[in-house]
């Protein structure tokens, strides 16, 4: 059983950083892509980045500049450092992976159970 589990969320002040943090264990083969996703309340979950096992980055428009996502394969872990953080930024984030189970003969994706975010005064 493949389970994703983040940490690192909590309450900041704009202007702030924070560093989350996801962790995958199991049965597991291969990591293909992970990503940070979140939801803001009474809205749809978004993209916020996605690492691929080399290292390709993508970022939403509204985090390029303040946000940087990486990984550590060897630790099967995906990092979001999150910089110069706005109230707009107030969300659940949510880590994901595209990845390959041993024995399996496909890929499947995973999410974790998400960590809050909160950006205030």
């Amino acid at each position: 059983q493949v389970q994703l589990v983040e940490s690192g969320g909590g309450l900041v002040q704009p202007g702030g950083s924070l560093r989350l943090s996801c962790t995958a264990s199991g049965s597991i083969f291969r990591i293909n892509t992970m990503g940070w996703y979140r939801q803001a309340p009474g809205k749809q979950r978004k993209l916020v980045a996605l690492i691929t096992y080399v290292g390709n980055t993508n970022y939403a428009d509204s985090v390029k500049g303040r946000f940087a996502i990486s990984r550590a394969n060897a630790k099967n872990t995906v990092y979001l450092q999150m910089n110069n953080l706005k109230p707009e930024d107030t969300a659940v984030y949510y880590c994901n992976a595209d990845l390959r189970e041993v024995a399996a003969y496909g890929d499947d994706n995973y999410w974790g159970q998400g960590t809050q975010v909160r950006v205030s005064s």
